[in-house]
């Protein structure tokens, strides 16, 4: 059997591997602006959405190779609201502007899927609290960042200066990585993936 991570993510490669998982990439080609659409117009919320993304990059990846394929998706949620990942540090700006002294989650989903079926799934959120930051500390910030703030949906990565961001976090770290681990971790020990 063979491991695929559907997922072209930096973050979500660097997780799965750290944890000493081998695997394979394949991208996952699924048009998401047309599925969120769909799925935002029959009134799925944030975390559904995530879930369904997850799915639909699993099995479309599953139909092309075989073994077990990982589809993840992460959505960020405010207060109800679906926001995307933004394309530049202008709207980076505004998004962290957005977001500052107020609190927001993040919903990651992972599907794992055979042969063209999801035979595993779960959607983890994390509670992310962020601070009042002055209009100085999100300059600093994003010149530090530049590009590489766009790479995540609420234009931080936890694992960098944007740790700074916050006054609070509740949740799983991988979760806020985009690849909660726990329990795909348990999923592939019960299927012979990796030693138990």
């Amino acid at each position: 059997m063979t491991v695929i991570l559907a997922s072209t993510s930096a973050a979500r490669r660097a997780v799965l591997s750290g944890a000493g998982v081998a695997f394979d990439v394949l991208n996952a080609s699924i048009d998401e602006d047309a599925a969120k659409h769909d799925l935002l117009s029959r009134g799925a919320g944030p975390a559904a959405i995530a879930a369904a993304l997850a799915e639909r990059k699993a099995v479309a990846a599953s139909q092309h190779r075989p073994g077990l394929v990982i589809g993840a998706d992460q959505t960020l949620d405010l207060e109800g609201q679906l926001f995307d990942k933004v394309g530049t540090i202008a709207d980076a700006r505004a998004r962290l502007q957005l977001l500052r002294g107020r609190t927001h989650h993040l919903h990651s989903a992972l599907a794992v899927a055979e042969n063209g079926a999801v035979v595993w799934r779960e959607t983890v959120s994390a509670r992310m609290t962020m601070r009042d930051v002055s209009d100085t500390f999100l300059e600093t910030y994003l010149v530090a960042e530049g590009v590489a703030a766009l790479g995540s949906v609420g234009c931080y990565r936890l694992e960098a200066l944007g740790a700074q961001l916050f006054s609070a976090i509740e949740g799983d770290y991988f979760t806020i990585l985009g690849l909660p681990l726990m329990g795909l971790l348990a999923f592939l020990r019960d299927r012979g993936e990796i030693e138990a």
